[in-house]
């Protein structure tokens, strides 16, 4: 997951990539059909970014890094509340050397429709979905009397092996 900063102070912040250390992916291909559970209090801070560049190790304090994670977890996520961030798909239609996924995110308790393509990327299958936060009633984090701010739209990547990929049959 990437997180981008906004603010007066945002010159001084960073953007982020988190990393979900704790999930389940079900792929059905006969469906074909994509399950996926995240334990939203596994989400753990991977590196920091600033113009789009990774920083060098130690440009995020590990004391930081943690309290950035206790933020997630407890104010934005609420995930004593809502521990499981859950996707059903409801369509999966292959489109050339792909797939376009529509489906159900349940995310701090709300439902909500999502749509994604899902690529090849090498001897994976990559996809990455812009997510709004207060469409999922999430009040993106503020600092520093809402001087250092994390947008609103949070995008989020997903890679898994390419033997995990569904297989869709055209339309007969």
């Amino acid at each position: 997951m990437l997180t981008f900063r906004e603010g007066l102070l945002s010159p001084l912040a960073h953007d982020l990539v988190l990393r979900v250390t704790g999930f389940e992916i079900s792929v059905e291909p006969a469906g074909p059909r994509v399950e996926a559970s995240f334990d939203a209090a596994s989400l753990r801070v991977a590196q920091a970014l600033r113009d789009g560049r990774v920083l060098p190790p130690g440009a995020l304090s590990a004391s930081d890094a943690r309290k950035i994670e206790a933020n997630i977890v407890d104010e934005v996520l609420r995930a004593r509340r809502f521990p499981v961030i859950h996707f059903s798909s409801t369509s999966v239609a292959s489109r050339g050397e792909g797939y376009d996924v529509v489906g159900s995110l349940t995310l701090a308790g709300v439902a909500g429709e999502v749509a994604f393509a899902v690529r090849r990327d090498g001897e994976r299958w990559s996809a990455e979905v812009q997510i709004d936060q207060p469409s999922f009633g999430i009040r993106p984090y503020s600092g520093a009397f809402g001087t250092i701010r994390v947008k609103r739209v949070v995008r989020v990547r997903a890679s898994v092996p390419g033997s995990a990929a569904p297989r869709a049959s055209a339309p007969s």
